[in-house]
């Protein structure tokens, strides 16, 4: 469920108060706004596709020795700009000796055979595809959507289609802002496949520019404008609140990921604990009195609802600081893998809805802008998704839970 309100100036606090209330009473059941279908990659597109692709073969000569993959490639595939190339690797479409290389920057030695995949020619403009939408506003301006998981926003190298901007442009049409590009009309910021939540769309050149500066600034040039999230962690911080600043670039060791590194750009971000939840009843009765420590809040807490607040505006920002403090995102493939085994220590309701999620625990749930043509702030709310507000209703139960079956709890 999303709302839109005109105005606000209600805190953190106030308003995930609300939030957590309708989480804990949503039903399990309830409609997360549907995801879209048909992603595709590389090694998944039709096979009618497949047979069109076309294979490139190059012999390193010994004047390219040491330089990057993906200016050689471009020194022999003159067709395809570097971009596209770059792209391509990182898909997964090109081979060095036999061994797939996802790193453009890859360096090449003399005599290495590259091999490319190049698929066929894909339209330069998205095509419209009827995709549903969660609108929760929508004028002249702007649009706003409460997005969906499973949902990549633009198309690029393995999502070509199925994107959140086919459906925009099949529900907006010509009207898109053009600023952002052809594969990326209207967008000013983005969201991960995998996140859901609020996101605001420009619909003609004027409102981008504005929700582009606005984007940029993040609010510190003393404007009304706030990006705030959900998530789920594991353990607890040592804390009630907090700020992360720390660099974040693009990981060496994998190009798809990001990393706090010092040189990076800069990353702040706000985070306050709404909740701390113990470990599962079973667990807690095995421990004794050890589990009595795990059913209070703080360090010995298995898992936690925060509010983040963004200052700034990083790929993967909240998942990558949160877990440089030691408590990433639950559900968190990339950032938070280490954690898997801690599930064990959850109740069994929740550790079902933490399986059944299959995607990190993070919510956009609030966005607060400036509208471009009146000035008004604009403020949008979206609660808990059906799959979060299950794992919520489940880690507030086995917290009951444990508390009951607490040795001392008497």
């Amino acid at each position: 469920m999303a709302t839109a309100v005109i105005s606000a100036d209600m805190t953190m606090t106030q308003r995930t108060r609300a939030t957590m209330a309708e989480a804990a009473s949503a039903s399990c059941d309830a409609d997360a706004g549907g995801a879209a279908e048909g992603l595709r990659d590389l090694s998944s597109m039709p096979s009618k596709n497949l047979s069109q692709t076309t294979q490139k073969s190059i012999a390193v000569a010994g004047s390219e020795t040491g330089a990057r993959l993906d200016r050689v490639l471009a020194a022999h595939v003159a067709e395809l700009s570097r971009s596209r190339l770059k792209a391509l690797i990182e898909a997964g479409a090109v081979a060095v000796d036999g061994r797939t290389i996802r790193d453009p920057s890859h360096r090449v030695n003399a005599g290495a055979a590259l091999v490319l995949d190049v698929p066929p020619a894909e339209p330069a403009t998205p095509r419209p595809e009827p995709i549903p939408l969660n609108v929760i506003y929508e004028d002249d301006d702007i649009i706003v959507i409460d997005k969906p998981k499973n949902l990549v926003v633009h198309p690029a190298a393995g999502h070509w289609t199925g994107t959140l901007v086919n459906a925009l442009v099949a529900h907006c049409g010509a009207s898109l802002s053009g600023i952002g590009g052809e594969r990326r009309p209207g967008i000013v910021h983005r969201l991960d496949k995998d996140t859901t939540g609020l996101m605001v769309v420009a619909k003609n050149d004027r409102a981008h520019q504005s929700l582009a500066a606005q984007f940029a600034s993040h609010g510190r040039g003393g404007e009304s404008f706030e990006r705030g999230y959900l998530a789920f962690v594991w353990g607890a911080p040592d804390r009630p609140q907090g700020t992360i600043d720390r660099p974040i670039e693009r990981s060496p060791r994998a190009r798809d990921q990001m990393a706090v590194r010092v040189g990076g750009r800069e990353a702040v971000t706000h985070w306050q604990v709404l909740e701390h939840f113990s470990a599962g009843a079973t667990t807690s009765r095995r421990a004794g009195k050890a589990g009595k420590a795990e059913a209070g809040a703080g360090a010995e807490a298995v898992a936690s609802f925060l509010a983040c607040r963004l200052e700034t505006g990083r790929t993967h920002q909240i998942r990558v600081h949160l877990a440089s403090i030691g408590h990433p995102v639950m559900g968190d493939q990339t950032y938070g893998s280490g954690f898997r085994t801690k599930a064990v220590l959850l109740a069994p309701g929740a550790q079902a809805a933490l399986a059944d999620l299959g995607r990190q625990a993070l919510h956009a749930h609030i966005l607060s802008v400036k509208h471009p043509l009146s000035g008004e702030i604009v403020t949008f709310r979206s609660e808990l998704p059906a799959d979060l507000a299950r794992l919520h209703n489940e880690l507030v139960r086995g917290r009951a839970e444990s508390k009951k079956a607490s040795p001392d709890s008497s």
